[in-house]
């Protein structure tokens, strides 16, 4: 019995730490997501942040993890945040090119919605693409003026 239960253990220890590494779900439907985002961002009365990336991306899955801990975290709280997967540029391109084409220059890329789906920013020039190697204070500020420029 040992001899089946450790490699079954190992098996799903392996697969559970493969999909924390994958912060883009390529089957979800975005923009049931982004719908239903938007509600409960009426009800909340907060902003909607829409993460473009993909799995394959180094630098989506550094921003991923950067926006999980510290304080970014608790920035995160002010936004009900949807992470949009693009593939390889070929999946959800409809919603990229809604939302100003947030992926032309790269990803990951950002978009702030207001709760009756306005932009209020967006990413223009690839600012995130370089995820990996911003700090997590840079992160922060990133974010910290983002959400602030939604208030003027």
């Amino acid at each position: 019995m040992k001899k089946i239960l450790l490699p079954l253990a190992l098996a799903l220890s392996a697969t559970l730490a493969a999909a924390a590494d994958r912060p883009y779900d390529e089957a979800a439907d975005a923009k049931a997501q982004i719908a239903v985002a938007l509600h409960d961002a009426a009800a909340a009365r907060e902003p909607v942040l829409l993460i473009f990336g993909a799995n394959w991306c180094p630098d989506c899955r550094a921003l991923d993890t950067a926006l999980k801990t510290g304080r970014n975290a608790e920035l995160m709280k002010k936004f009900k945040v949807v992470k949009v997967d693009v593939g390889r540029f070929d999946h959800n391109v409809d919603v990229s090119t809604a939302y100003g084409n947030a992926t032309k220059k790269g990803i990951p890329s950002a978009v702030i919605v207001s709760p009756d789906n306005r932009i209020l920013f967006m990413t223009k020039a690839g600012e995130l693409a370089d995820a990996r190697s911003m700090s997590e204070d840079g992160i922060y500020q990133f974010f910290t003026q983002a959400e602030a420029a939604t208030r003027q």
